[in-house]
């Protein structure tokens, strides 16, 4: 997987979209937003069941994203919502989004779910970009940059943990405390929901564990608590992510 950290986390310091819900009256912005919300729910159930090894349901939550996307996609090509108007690009990337998910249904439904999910992690780098493109944030925006450091520790090795390996471990995981930390400040772009609460405490527990083990050198408890990084990140991806 190619390593999109920087660009993502410079997503962090742009300003965060007005919510949808805060008692004002639907907007054309926060209805935009919402209808991108829709569509990713679709998206994320893509990736998970992708990385689940399930070709029908791969194959349908693809197939969902496709339908709201386009809906989407049209709705904007005649009506483009404020924050994105004057961005060049705009069509560009509504359509390059539905040909990156038209390509991995495909890859899909020919049974290779290892890379329609490579894939398919592609939309959400083209959703990124339009929203720093263009001021807008959004949770999902910070999940992606925790995802991505989460999946560099999880890869690294760290030289089998050795010394050297380890003070690597420690700079790679207070960046991930960072990021952890910053999904609370991001939860206030989703509606209030105790189960999000709870979805993020989980995540900052096992980087609070992580970062324990570190710093008290046990290395059984650091082996252990890298690869268990990953379950709570995955159930809050695939409800809120």
């Amino acid at each position: 997987m190619k390593q999109r950290l920087p660009a993502l986390v410079a997503i962090l310091f742009l300003l965060a979209a007005s919510p949808a819900w805060a008692g004002s009256a639907p907007s054309p912005y926060a209805d935009a937003e919402a209808a991108v919300r829709t569509a990713y729910a679709d998206y994320r159930t893509a990736l998970f069941m992708t990385n689940q090894k399930d070709v029908k349901a791969s194959v349908g939550a693809i197939a969902a994203f496709r339908d709201k996307w386009a809906a989407l996609a049209a709705a904007w090509r005649k009506a483009p919502p404020p924050q994105y108007a004057a961005d060049p690009m705009l069509a560009k990337t509504l359509a390059t989004v539905a040909a990156i998910n038209d390509e991995a249904g495909r890859i899909a439904a020919a049974g290779d779910l290892a890379k329609a999910h490579e894939v398919l992690e592609a939309i959400r780098d083209e959703i990124g970009a339009l929203r720093a493109r263009n001021g807008v944030t959004s949770f999902s925006d910070r999940m992606n940059a925790y995802h991505e450091q989460m999946e560099k520790i999880l890869l690294d090795g760290y030289d089998g943990f050795s010394q050297a390996g380890l003070a690597r471990l420690r700079d790679d995981s207070a960046v991930l405390a960072y990021l952890a930390d910053a999904l609370g400040s991001a939860k206030s772009s989703l509606p209030p929901d105790p189960a999000l609460d709870a979805a993020i405490g989980s995540i900052l527990a096992s980087v609070k564990n992580l970062r324990g083990a570190l710093l008290q050198g046990d290395l059984g408890r650091i082996r252990e608590a890298v690869p268990a990084l990953k379950g709570p990140y995955s159930k809050a991806f695939l409800r809120f992510g």
